[in-house]
């Protein structure tokens, strides 16, 4: 994250491998050694991520709470993201390799926010924050890169630069903290799995072969290996949801109606 005029995430961000291993923009495919790698993955990949996709029940597609750009005070871009028509193949997880702070408070989270944006703007010198979403150890689920929100609602891909030659083929979530020796926190977590059935069911990715942590791609330590140990829990937890068919709402039970009271059989008072 830079050394001068940055905070204490900024610095620890600059000197982790994974913001070391992004990079904005990616070359054209002509000129990306990795473009081989992604074709061959594509095929063997199946069906599933080329074609025949996977269809979801249409609630599945209704977002988390997420915090946008302007909720975060987010600065505006260099120049607009670039949108492609299609969706990503993968879901790319990172941590941010910065303290694993014990404030889950909404404010933290952007503070966050602007920080990493500050970092990839000013000490890489990129358009914007490299990554689409960013999920704090609160739990607080937040935009990234500019367009992004919109662009996966519309079941379309905005370029970030998160993943250093599979910016244009993938979705990246950085998860505040470092999970080399720490457990991921519940709150965070939950929020990571939800982002991930949000995203599979707009997307129609399946998740057992979607979601992958970026030492997948990029050679990183990122992101930790306690956190990367959990994404065969993340896919079957994804998954499990996806297809369980949601339990039909309860109709409320008819309050039991109320007997008529019976008659008084006490004699009234005679008037006087």
């Amino acid at each position: 994250m830079g050394i001068l005029g940055f905070g204490l995430v900024d610095l620890l961000l600059l000197q982790s491998n994974d913001a070391l291993a992004h990079t904005d923009p990616d070359p054209p495919d002509d000129l990306d050694p990795h473009a081989a790698w992604k074709r061959d993955y594509e095929e063997a990949a199946g069906p599933d991520l080329r074609g025949e996709v996977p269809t979801y029940p249409a609630y599945l597609k209704v977002p988390p709470k997420i915090h946008g750009r302007a909720a975060w005070k987010a600065k505006p871009p260099r120049r607009p993201a670039k949108i492609l028509g299609r969706a990503p193949d993968h879901i790319v997880v990172h941590h941010t390799d910065s303290p694993n702070t014990s404030d889950r408070s909404l404010a933290h989270a952007y503070d966050l926010s602007r920080s990493i944006q500050r970092f990839h703007m000013q000490g890489r010198g990129w358009d914007d924050a490299g990554q689409q979403l960013t999920i704090s150890r609160g739990g607080h689920i937040m935009e990234g890169r500019n367009r992004s929100l919109a662009a996966i609602l519309a079941g379309q891909h905005v370029v970030g630069a998160q993943a250093l030659h599979h910016n244009d083929h993938t979705i990246g979530i950085e998860n505040e903290g470092n999970y080399t020796k720490s457990k991921v926190p519940p709150p965070l977590w939950d929020a990571l799995v939800d982002t991930c059935v949000w995203l599979c069911a707009v997307y129609r990715l399946d998740p057992t072969k979607a979601i992958v942590g970026h030492r997948d791609l990029v050679d990183t330590d990122c992101p930790g290996n306690l956190l990367y140990a959990k994404l065969p829990t993340l896919r079957r937890t994804v998954s499990t949801r996806l297809t369980t068919p949601r339990k039909p709402a309860q109709k409320p039970k008819p309050k039991p109606k109320s007997k008529p009271k019976p008659p008084s059989t006490t004699n009234p008072k005679p008037r006087s």
